[in-house]
């Protein structure tokens, strides 16, 4: 009976860790499991009561860390601005100084040189340095490894 009571536990723990979502849950449930198991395998109360402890703290202290720590560094996709930013554009009408229009992917932007002095041919291939506001600020493509 105890170990059916463990078990379940462990499972509603497990089953809360979806909203919880900070892992804590989970590795508590796991702690009831393992208590589910040593009940089961005829352990008394207060022994099974011992391995929950044991392997809950460990699960936490050890587990959980290196979860987190993986689910943080996975590499996030970068949206918006953020993605336009390195981006090769075309030039859709000469522009000097005084803007024009680029094509970035399939979309048509109001552009400026980052240098006030470049001036860009039709058809030539840019790179978008930033965004400023609507207007993408353009640089030579040949030069890309300069900031």
């Amino acid at each position: 009976m105890a170990a059916l009571i463990w078990f379940a536990g462990g499972v509603l723990l497990a089953a809360a860790e979806a909203l919880s979502g900070d892992f804590v849950l989970l590795m508590l449930g796991g702690g009831a499991l393992a208590a589910a198991l040593a009940s089961f395998l005829g352990a008394p109360l207060w022994l099974a009561t011992i391995v929950f402890a044991v392997v809950s703290v460990g699960l936490v202290f050890g587990i959980r860390p290196v979860i987190k720590r993986h689910l943080l560094s996975s590499p996030t996709v970068p949206t918006g601005i953020e993605a336009l930013r390195g981006q090769e554009a075309t030039v859709l009408a000469a522009f000097g100084n005084d803007g024009g229009r680029v094509r970035i992917g399939g979309d048509v932007w109001t552009a400026r040189p980052a240098d006030e002095n470049d001036t860009f041919r039709s058809g030539e291939s840019v790179i978008v340095q930033d965004i400023d506001g609507a207007t993408a600020v353009v640089k030579r493509g040949d030069d890309s490894w300069q900031s």
